[in-house]
């Protein structure tokens, strides 16, 4: 059962929400207006009538009973999910208790497939989740792996040597050949099946004339690039932990073989970035029991949404497993033991010193890491000629925000919750600043999101 006597904030809710057009049109569905029959139960069953354009209004049914996750059925003909009508839906929940009053039973309509759902649950194997696939095939397995690891080999030999030829050449050729070069050595690596090299290689495409000291950070990061293909090509010389980081970031894909860690996890933060080709979504977890930091990582295909979503604030009962590399927070998100509920725990704070001097204790074990999760405890934003930092309330020391978060609404978001006084924020602190992630007041305070 959920622990429906608290519900969602508005900002949890949303956070379920695949893209900002999602956001926006469930936002206007978040009055009672449109709603109809609305109600919830205490096994965490959301359910409404809502009018549309049509003569019938659309059933929508929300599930956040179950531990396997969050689950919605619409009769709209939308393919996002959730679509708009869940999530107006259950922003209305979540802000007005008289139009969604609890301890109902669910109607006729939404019924059925609610019981189908706790059916499934009861009969799902406990530890599924994690379970490892199938062992047939171990030495084909084997043999592909080693295939891969000569393309990939080959693709890192050829790569030194377009670096040597660039570095021969001088950088301002690499401004004159412009873009093309580059996606021409990243497609080489995408056949030696190396994503992670190409990633690298069409980022530096991206430097040249990209405004002043260009020069300097395009040096820099051929540096790293020939580092990382140094790892691989010694690979077998390295410490097990830093040649899993190595095989990591050029692009094996390795699976979270750590032990199961069952905690309860808050969930700190959750964003997405989008290119061409995919959605990545972020999801940060602090283990209340056991300290830890988690990353979750997902994906959906262009324009899609991944389909894991998790509500900032709540605390999941879960186990995670860690993937190999020295350092790497990544995890893989196993068996759920109930959904979501509240909780007052909150990751303990550092100075903005302490926070950088974690970033660099960190490069010692990944070189090519660009941040760390970090929470600052008692900070102050305050204006930096054209930008912002984070002042330390109780010290000379800041931490400088990078220039994309200095651009976001979440930084008006953190002024306002701050009023000048001082605030606890997580986010990721690397080389190029602090992004702030979320924000609360005092020790357990609601957790406020500054990354949409």
């Amino acid at each position: 059962m959920t622990q429906q006597g608290v519900r969602w904030t508005a900002d949890q809710v949303l956070a379920l929400a695949p893209d900002d057009a999602s956001r926006k049109a469930g936002s206007k569905l978040a009055t009672a207006g449109p709603w109809s029959a609305a109600g919830s139960s205490d096994e965490g069953a959301v359910w409404g009538l809502c009018k549309g354009s049509g003569k019938k209004p659309y059933q929508t049914v929300v599930d956040l009973g179950d531990a396997a996750g969050a689950a919605y059925k619409c009769s709209c003909p939308s393919r996002k999910f959730p679509c708009k009508h869940a999530l107006g839906l259950l922003l209305l929940w979540a802000g007005d208790e008289a139009a969604v009053p609890a301890g109902q039973e669910a109607p006729d309509w939404a019924e059925p497939w609610l019981a189908g759902r706790r059916q499934r649950a009861d009969a799902r194997p406990a530890g599924t989740a994690g379970a490892a696939s199938g062992t047939a095939g171990p030495e084909a397995a084997r043999r592909r792996a080693e295939r891969r690891a000569e393309r990939i080999t080959a693709g890192a030999t050829e790569l030194e040597q377009r670096l040597a030829d660039l570095l021969r050449g001088g950088l301002v050729a690499a401004e004159q050949a412009g873009y093309a070069l580059w996606e021409e050595t990243a497609a080489r690596m995408v056949d030696a099946q190396a994503p992670g090299l190409a990633a690298r290689v069409r980022d530096l495409g991206a430097i040249p004339s990209s405004g002043p000291g260009w020069p300097v950070r395009l040096l820099e990061e051929c540096a790293l690039l020939h580092l990382l293909d140094q790892g691989w090509l010694r690979r077998e010389r390295l410490p097990e932990a830093l040649a899993a980081t190595v095989r990591s970031r050029v692009g094996l894909p390795g699976a979270a073989d750590g032990p199961p860690l069952r905690d309860r996890w808050l969930v700190l933060a959750q964003y997405d970035t989008a290119d061409a080709k995919l959605t990545t979504r972020r999801i940060w977890l602090h283990g209340a029991d056991s300290g830890r930091t988690a990353l979750l990582i997902s994906y959906g295909a262009a324009g899609r949404a991944p389909e894991l979503a998790l509500p900032v604030g709540l605390a999941l009962d879960a186990e995670v497993a860690a993937y190999p590399g020295a350092g790497q927070p990544r995890a893989a998100l196993g068996e759920r033991f109930a959904p979501p509920a509240p909780t007052g725990v909150r990751p303990p704070g550092v100075t903005p010193a302490r926070a950088a001097a974690r970033y660099g204790e960190a490069l010692r074990d990944d070189p090519w890491l660009e941040s760390v999760p970090v929470t600052l405890r008692e900070v102050i934003p305050v204006p930096d000629g054209d930008s912002w930092q984070l002042a330390d309330a109780g010290s000379d020391s800041a931490l400088p925000l990078t220039a994309a978060a200095g651009a976001r609404p979440g930084l008006w978001r953190l002024v306002a919750l701050s009023g000048g006084a001082p605030v606890t924020v997580f986010g990721e602190c690397g080389h190029r600043g602090f992004t702030p992630l979320t924000a609360w007041r005092g020790t357990a305070g609601e957790m406020v999101t500054l990354c949409r």
